[in-house]
């Protein structure tokens, strides 16, 4: 008896985390960072599935971010928000 009480304690918490997890997720939830196993560096957060460059990727990237933000105010009419 108290075994199965324990254990439906147990399924209500890992329910009760699994639909926090969910609206986290869904609602946009916090942006982090992690070092992957090959050294490249993902962010979460954005969507589904990490965004994941090396370094000297971001670099670059970075290095375009003002031409990134006039692309962006120049094709507003094309691109879509979720």
């Amino acid at each position: 008896m108290a075994d199965e009480k324990a254990l439906m304690e147990e399924l209500e918490r890992l329910r009760a985390e699994n639909e926090n997890l969910k609206s986290k997720r869904k609602s946009g939830g916090e942006i982090y960072f992690k070092v992957s196993a090959k050294g490249a560096l993902s962010v979460y957060g954005l969507g589904r599935f990490p965004v994941t460059l090396y370094k000297e990727q971001w670099e670059r990237l970075f290095a375009k971010l003002d031409e990134l933000k006039k692309f962006i105010k120049d094709h507003e009419s094309q691109l879509r928000t979720r």
